[in-house]
């Protein structure tokens, strides 16, 4: 027995570097397996990470947007070299659009004046009772879906909800894989022209529009349905060129029944950076529009508000410009923004004048001008304040031979706006305006407003 247990002992010692050499040789090819995969992901991620900061380099220009360009991708969305779910299986891929709903109010103080109007100018209909608000108000709340319908088109609609009427802002699709620097955008779209116009008004630096935008497209941005094409040129400096036809429905002009287009529109926009703190961008822009029934309302020298339906056609240049600072490069704590606009108005046509019930044409002609310009500072990650200055020109107005013998004012309009705001994060915002306006003849208006802006859910980055 003890002869047996000795060579069981034997055979048990010899067999045991055999097992270890087997276990380690095991270990060293799962370890070498292993390697080669994390060698694989970081070639992989490399890759990857080459090609995007590619494409930020050719599209962090001032001023680029993700209109002539494919939107960035997420874990979601195939990359366009990559079939679709829906391509490749048959099946509907799965759909995810980025949702997010703007909630907006102000208390407002201010004088009560009846007909609020700018002197000089004709404005759209209605116009001046929408901007006597006093006291608490919700105002416009907008809702906004956006998303990748496949790797070759992008949609996104707004649509906004103010004093229980709903209105769709924007409804459109635009390209993603043309190249070459083109893009092109269908369906009810925020014009390009000037630099304010595409900004919906929770991205306003202050709580309403300059006066300008008012008196040239009724209150609004200008919108139309429509089709839009743009260029950006492969070039260092950003040199974006862009085209616009449409129905041209909203005033300037108005909604005619008619095949073809109402309105045109070309916008050309140049920048560049000035070293790592700085960059700018200027544009140009002209839109041309026809009305065939307008309905508008202006002040005559007596302050007596006339109606009239004008036919015709109304043009209008703008030139715009903006410069932005931020140490290195980076707005987080401090930032500094300079903007302005030029505009210029002519109209040409008939004006049907309801004077007292009498009814009567003449012939209109206008030349009129304007600007603005704002500087905003941001001196903490959360604090805000800004200036601005507004100035119009009612220009020359010619009305024509007229029985009531109604006299145009001839006017200037100005407005000085001071604001503050705090952000306690890109999601909420409570801003403090106060704007001394003197835009109606002989009023001066001290106005005072808190406004709030608050986000819910996933937002796009905003434009330069």
């Amino acid at each position: 027995m003890r002869i047996k247990q000795v060579v069981a002992i034997l055979v048990c010692t010899l067999s045991v570097p055999a097992l270890a050499e087997d276990q380690n040789t095991l270990l060293a090819a799962e370890l070498a397996a292993l390697r080669e995969q994390v060698a694989q992901m970081k070639a992989m991620y490399e890759s990857r990470i080459a090609a995007l900061e590619e494409k930020l380099a050719t599209i962090g220009k001032p001023g680029m947007t993700n209109d002539t360009a494919p939107p960035p991708q997420t874990a979601s969305q195939p990359m366009p070299s990559e079939p679709s779910q829906a391509s490749t299986t048959g099946k509907p891929a799965a759909f995810n659009p980025e949702t997010s709903l703007i909630l907006q109010g102000a208390y407002t103080s201010r004088k009560d004046v009846e007909g609020i109007s700018v002197g000089g100018f004709a404005q759209r209909k209605g116009q001046g009772d929408d901007d006597n608000k006093r006291g608490f108000n919700v105002n416009e709340t907008e809702l906004m879906l956006a998303a990748n319908i496949d790797p070759y088109w992008r949609g996104q609609a707004t649509l906004s909800v103010l004093n229980s009427e709903a209105s769709v802002e924007e409804a459109w699709f635009q390209t993603t894989a043309l190249g070459n620097g083109m893009g092109i955008k269908v369906g009810r779209i925020l014009s390009g022209i000037g630099y304010l116009n595409e900004q919906h008004a929770h991205q306003w630096d202050f709580y309403d529009q300059p006066l300008m935008y008012k008196v040239l497209f009724g209150g609004d941005s200008y919108a139309q349905d429509g089709m839009q094409l743009k260029w950006l040129a492969p070039l260092d400096t950003f040199v974006e060129l862009g085209v616009e036809i449409g129905r041209g429905q909203n005033f300037p002009g108005d909604d005619r029944n008619i095949s073809g287009t109402n309105s045109q529109a070309l916008f050309a926009h140049v920048g560049d950076d000035i070293g790592i703190s700085s960059s700018w961008r200027a544009g140009f822009s002209w839109l041309h529009t026809r009305a065939g029934a307008r309905e508008g309302t202006f002040e005559t020298m007596s302050q007596d508000n006339v109606s009239g339906t004008f036919n015709g056609r109304s043009r209008v240049w703008i030139a715009d410009f903006v410069y932005k600072w931020a140490p290195d490069g980076n707005p987080a704590r401090r930032n500094f923004k300079l903007q302005a606009e030029y505009f210029r108005r002519a109209e040409n046509g008939t004006l049907a004048v309801d004077d007292g019930g009498n009814l009567y044409n003449s012939l209109w002609r206008t030349r009129q001008s304007g600007y603005y310009f704002q500087g905003l500072y941001q001196f903490t990650p959360n604090w805000r304040a800004g200036l601005r200055y507004d100035r119009l020109s009612s220009g020359s107005q010619s009305l024509g031979d007229n029985p009531a013998d109604i006299e145009i004012i001839n006017y200037h309009p100005s407005r000085f706006s001071t604001m503050i705001d705090y952000s306690w994060s890109e999601f909420s915002r409570l801003r403090l305006q106060w704007s001394r306006d003197r835009a109606m003849l002989g009023v001066t208006d001290n106005q005072i407003t808190l406004q709030y802006i608050m986000s819910l859910g996933s937002h796009g980055a905003h434009k330069f």
